[in-house]
């Protein structure tokens, strides 16, 4: 049942990686207003751990140690990302291969490893970062767009599993977001900036805040029968061509 009165998460436990800056940090402070107790990790920026998600081993570390600090965990939030813009000729072993460990393989063990105790929550939640590179694919961002998409997918075949202990996971498709990751690239190629603000359909870049609200949302009770979807979050850029 829903929530009554009171801030929507309070008495949630969240795990929220890249919450250091850009989307996991507005992640991490919105939970943290509707209620939340977060446990933020980056590689920099004011956390709770420093860490590089990617390291042997790390996660399991990681989730044990905001299990034990929290008392447990009902929310996973996997953040941490990078991207890359350059000509796929130009995208070699070592580039993709750092893509995939940050972007896919750091969030499937976060989520894996913290599963034991989302299964002992009331209310155990998921919520990844995925792309409009899914079904909107972009110069220069191959092995960004490919690692995204199987965000995406990871993401519905884990909700497909996970049902049945109450758990829900979903993953968010961000349009074009001004981040300080994508900041190089919008500095870089002013022309890059200018199509994605005329493609969204609200005639502007994202905000992390506008994905940090819709994340809140998920993890609430409000969303409790939503489950194995992928929800653009882009202004109406996937509506115009």
């Amino acid at each position: 049942m829903p929530k009554g009165k009171g801030r929507r998460l309070d008495g949630r436990r969240a795990l929220v990686t890249g919450a250091g800056s850009g989307i996991g940090e507005a992640v991490a402070k919105r939970l943290s207003a509707d209620g939340a107790r977060v446990f933020g990790v980056d590689l920099q920026g004011e956390v709770d751990r420093i860490a590089d998600v990617t390291g042997s081993g790390i996660n399991a570390d990681l989730v044990s140690e905001a299990a034990a600090e929290m008392g447990g965990i009902d929310i996973v939030v996997p953040c941490a990302g990078i991207t890359g813009f350059m000509p796929l000729e130009a995208h070699d072993d070592q580039f993709m291969h750092r893509v995939f460990e940050v972007n896919v393989f750091a969030v499937l063990r976060l989520i894996r490893d913290a599963l034991p105790y989302l299964k002992k929550s009331e209310a155990g939640r998921i919520v990844t970062i995925g792309s409009t590179t899914s079904r909107f694919g972009d110069e220069g961002l191959t092995a960004y767009g490919a690692s995204k998409h199987a965000v995406l997918g990871m993401t519905r075949s884990i909700a497909a599993e996970v049902g049945k202990f109450g758990i829900t996971a979903n993953c968010l498709q961000p349009g074009a977001i001004d981040t300080p990751m994508t900041a190089p690239a919008f500095t870089e190629m002013p022309e890059f900036k200018e199509f994605w603000q005329n493609k969204a359909a609200l005639g502007r870049l994202g905000q992390p805040e506008d994905i940090a609200d819709v994340v809140a949302f998920l993890c609430s009770d409000d969303a409790r029968f939503m489950s194995g979807q992928g929800f653009f979050v882009d202004g109406g850029a996937m509506q115009r061509h």
